[in-house]
This record gives C-alpha cells, structure tokens and sequence, in this order.
C-alpha cells in the first residue's frame, strides 16, 4: 500500500511530548524501545542515554488512561554507547505482560520518548509488507508501476557465444535502489524465501496472483515471490552447461531513473539491451575495475540450492510435477556444474570500485547438497553436504570486525540448519557447535556496547544483523537452548528502534513510529511515494563513510546529535551507504519477522 504521509507528522500524532530528531540536543535524556513492539513473553529493554546522570526509578504509563502499570528501577549500564552521550542505562520491563500501549517516563524529568505496543499480535503481518516490496523490485513485468521495464535483456558477455548474442534474461528483481541484476543475491533471496515458508506455511497470506496483482491464486504470496526468482534463475541457466550470473553493471549508476524508461545505454543505445555476464569462473569486468574469480561454485551451489527446494515445495506442496522436475533437473545440472569448478565468482562493475566481493563457497556447496538429498535421498549429496560443512565451518563475517563488501555472503550459513535433521546425533552437535562458536564470537562485541549489538558496522550491516538474529534462533530450534534468546531480541530491537538513532530500519514500519523515508531509490526520488517494507543498509562505519565516492547530504542531518567518529546512520536519500534498501536482506528479514507473527 502506497503511503505519501510524512514521517513527521506520523511521529507528532504518536506523541505530542516527542521532540522530533531534527530539534534533537545532547542535553536531552533520549529513551529508545522496539517501536513496533514486543510480545507479552518476550524481554523488554529500554535503553537510555544523556548527558546528564539520572538516577531512581522509571514508570510504564498506559497511554490512553495516563496510568502508570509498571515501575522499575534505572540501572547503569555496564558498557558505554556508541554516541556523542556520556551516561547510559537499561530499563527493564519484562515482567510487563498486559497487553496494550505505553509509554515510559522518569518522573520530573523531560524524555524523549515513543510509544510502543505489548501484544500477542505486535508483529501483525509485517511480513507481507516485506513482500510488497519485493514486488515493487520485480524487473520485467512489475505490479507496483503496472508496467513492463528492461524487455530487451540481455546481450551476452564473456559465454561460449559470441558476444552480444542475444539471450532471453528478463525477470528477476533489481538489486536495491539500482537496476541492476545479479545472481550472486537473487538465489539466496530466492531460497531464503522458500524456507521461510517451510518454516511457517501458516503464515503467509494468499492475496496476490503470480504477477503480483490483486487476487488470490491459492498460492502463498511468498511462494509467488520465490517462483519469480526460480524462473529467472532458469533465464540464466539457457542449457545444460551454462549460467550467466549478472545482467547490467554501474553503467545504470546515471541518475534517478525508473525502470520503466531507463537511459542506461551498454552499447546498444538508451533503454535498450543490457549486457549479460556469462559465468567463467575467472575474473571479469569491461572497465578499469576486474572482480576476482576462481570457480563458479558460490553461484551455481547456491542456484541448486534454491532450485532443488523449489522441487520440494511445488512438488509436495503445489502438485506441479511438470514445474518440480524441471527444477530438480537444473539444480542436479548446476551442482555438477559448481563440482567441476569450485571456486567463487564476484560481481562485475564497469567503472567504478565497488562489487560484490564474495569469496567463499563452501557454504553453498553444502547447502546445494544437502536440499540435493532431501528431494532425491541419493547418498553421494548426503557425503558431499558432510564434507562441505566441515570446510566451511564457523567461516562467517562473525569472524571479523571488518570484512570487504559482501565478502562472506551469505551473512548466513543457514546450510547448517538444512543438513541439521539429516544427519546423525554426533554430526548435529558438530553442525549446532559450530553455530553457537559464532554467537558466542558476536556476544563479546555485544558485551562492550550498551545496547547488547554484536554486529560490526560493515556495509549492509542491517543484513547482517537479520542473519545473526536468526541464527540464534535456528540454533534455538536445532537444539531447544534458549541461553541466546534474549540476544536474538536484542538484535530484533535494534532493527526496530532501539538504537542511537531510535528510527526502525525497515521502510514505513511501524506507520506510528520513526522509519526510512528519504530512502536512496529512484521511486521515492521521482514519485515522493513510500514503499513500505524495504530493509536498508543501516549503519557503517564513519570511517568507512568517510572513504566513500559521491556521497552527500541533501538535507540537513536531522539525527546530527547521535552521529559520531566512530559510527553514522543517516536517513537521507543522498547516503547510500546507509539509507539504500536492499533486496536480498528484505528477502531474509522476511523469516525473522514472520517467526515473530503469532497465529490467531
């Protein structure tokens, strides 16, 4: 649902005592919650944070009576912020279980403050938002513009063809705020969505068509989503033998610009064909920028993973059998494809630095594997998911401070969880140890912020987070230890207000609450019309900002009181660094809220 109401006035309807952001002091005490609020069992945490020292007790004031149903105490935190704050403090409400608004106060003292929600259904649907957005992603036929855009893609670069051959690499979703297409991102979107279905069929609404339109087609949305992202990926996969992994490069970076009327121009003159890189397994690039390359089994292992649970879903799920085989043939394909050449293959840019630096494999190697043996129950997948999950290990992010862009993609290894109920008891604590080693890594960041947030500031750093939160609770589910819980919610809240800023990270969510809107896409730059859903890129290093090309503010920093040397978040369409939405971590970010969602 389109929404043109500004955040500003949404945030003054929420509370007329808030100051807004942009009137924000750092003489003000800054009281910051999960703005779409929490589960009546969850642990409910507030952080604040002045420059001025506060002490005794805090109330929780039911909203609409004025009435105070909980009073706690103002505890020191034992770890400093990120910010330009000296004082921090947790308080605690989890007893608080009575479903209902609120808000809390500190007696004679002025806060800034939001009101939140505790409530069986705090989560509602918000994973259908999510979905919407990924609609409004969708190349060729899109049904957020009710048009059709990028019809002549694409030309061939690099395959076994000559070049500019022309190949039918139409659908898929555009990357972010860009227009661009890549395998490396669209096959985990795609798989990440299909096991949020496994995971929770029941909650996934069945209100739009395969298009996208308005209408039920006894399909779950979600499924209609993944459904596009398989057939794209059997775009790219034209015979056996061959995959194209990326369609356009930078040279779509030219401005604002819908996807409907693109003068991106590869050679073939404006809005027309866009180039197609084939998969060689070896570094490619047109320009002054090469990626770097030694297989082609990130890709291909992580496509037959997506397409080998396409298999079980329509198969078992759908009854298409004609639909099923012929993602079991492709993914069986792939995966021999990636067996002969192991190995990563990276992003492409044209004229400038930035790619997706992938460099594992592994990962996906296992995952490929493992979703290869449950649809087929052949032994030799089982034996290679074995030994692809001891190579990859804890490899993961988790592992660093700072990592390249996309280095260790997928953020997470969610192939442990697959193999998981596959093997034997020995294996499973194997396969468990190695998720609880990398919690256990991010815990000791956590430890030294007051906010509990153990994800590093790294580009896409909101991705990353999704990821870790649900690698804590799939740990949960593979082993019933719930020692992480309350940091998997911490997590949870940091994406939904309880940070620095005190703004969600997901476009419009909540609607009474502060979220990106100036976000860095040619939709909201051309159309001022809010989608709501999108996951952005989220905080960075400042450092890491301040190395970055064409970056620059359009409007005042209306959260200047909270940036600082160390970390900055701006929503500002001029920063894409941190205020891009991005479409493979919308597409993750889709089981962790839905895991949240209570059923009726």
């Amino acid at each position: 649902m389109v929404r043109i109401i500004t955040k500003s006035v949404l945030f003054l309807l929420c509370s007329i005592s808030t100051l807004l952001f942009g009137q924000a002091k750092t003489d003000s005490l800054y009281i910051r919650t999960n703005l779409v609020g929490y589960l009546p069992d969850d642990a409910k945490v507030a952080v604040a944070f002045s420059n001025r020292a506060v002490r005794g007790k805090f109330n929780v004031v039911d909203v609409s009576s004025g009435k105070t149903v909980f009073t706690g105490k103002i505890t020191p935190s034992p770890a400093p912020g990120y910010n330009n704050f000296t004082f921090y403090y947790h308080l605690e409400f989890t007893a608080l279980q009575t479903s209902g608004n609120y808000q809390i106060e500190i007696p004679k003292i002025p806060a800034v403050t939001t009101p939140f929600t505790i409530s069986k259904n705090a989560y509602g649907n918000y994973a259908e938002d999510l979905l919407g957005f990924m609609r409004q992603q969708r190349c060729g036929y899109n049904p957020y513009f009710n048009h059709t855009c990028h019809e002549k893609d694409g030309r061939t670069m690099d395959g076994p063809m000559p070049d500019s051959t022309y190949i039918d690499a139409r659908g898929g979703w555009h990357d972010a705020g860009d227009q661009l297409k890549y395998l490396i991102t669209s096959s985990n979107a795609t798989a990440r969505m299909i096991m949020a279905y496994q995971l929770f069929p029941e909650k996934f609404a069945d209100e739009v068509n395969a298009l996208g339109q308005p209408g039920k087609n006894q399909i779950p949305d979600v499924l209609d989503e993944a459904r596009w992202g398989l057939d794209w990926i059997h775009n790219l996969h034209p015979v056996p033998g061959q995959l194209f992994h990326q369609v356009a490069d930078d040279r779509d970076h030219i401005g604002w610009k819908l996807p409907t009327s693109d003068p991106s121009n590869y050679g073939w003159g404006k809005n027309s064909y866009r180039v197609a890189y084939y998969a060689t397994g070896s570094p490619q690039g047109r320009g002054r920028y090469k990626s770097e390359a030694t297989g082609i089994a990130n890709l291909a292992g992580r496509s037959a993973a997506a397409l080998a649970l396409g298999y079980q879903v329509w198969k078992h799920e759908l009854h298409d059998e004609a639909y099923a085989l012929k993602c079991l043939e492709a993914a069986k394909d792939l995966y021999n494809m990636a067996k002969k050449q192991e190995g990563y293959q990276q992003g492409n840019s044209f004229g400038a630095p930035y790619r997706y630096n992938e460099d594992t494999w592994t990962d996906d190697m296992e995952w490929a594997a493992a979703e290869l043996y449950r649809a087929t129950r052949e032994t030799r997948y089982l034996e290679d998911a074995k030994k692809y999950a001891v190579a990859t290990g804890t490899l993961s992010w988790i592992e660093n401070d700072t990592t390249a862009h996309y280095q260790h993609y997928p953020f997470l290894n969610i192939a442990h969880y697959s193999l998981y109920s596959l093997v034997d008891d020995d294996f499973k604590k194997k396969l468990a140890g190695y998720y609880q080693a990398g919690i256990e890594k991010t815990l000791k960041r956590a430890n030294k912020n007051a906010f509990g947030y153990g994800v590093p500031f790294i580009w896409c750093s909101n991705n990353l987070a999704v990821d870790l939160a649900l690698q804590i609770l799939l740990y949960e589910k593979m082993t019933g230890d719930l020692t992480y819980h309350s940091y998997a919610l911490a997590i949870r809240d940091w994406l939904l207000g309880r940070n620095p800023w005190g703004t969600s990270m997901f476009m419009n969510i909540p609607q009474h609450g502060e979220y990106p809107q100036d976000v860095h896409t040619s939709t909201w730059a051309l159309t001022k019309k809010e989608v709501p859903g999108g996951l952005v890129d989220g905080p960075i290093y400042t450092r890491i900002y301040n190395s970055l090309i064409g970056l620059k503010l359009n409007q005042p920093d209306e959260m200047a009181a909270f940036q600082n040397t160390y970390v900055v978040y701006h929503d500002d369409i001029g920063d894409y660094s941190t205020n891009e939405p991005t479409m493979d971590g919308t597409a993750c970010a889709i089981m962790l809220l839905a895991w949240f969602e209570q059923i009726p």
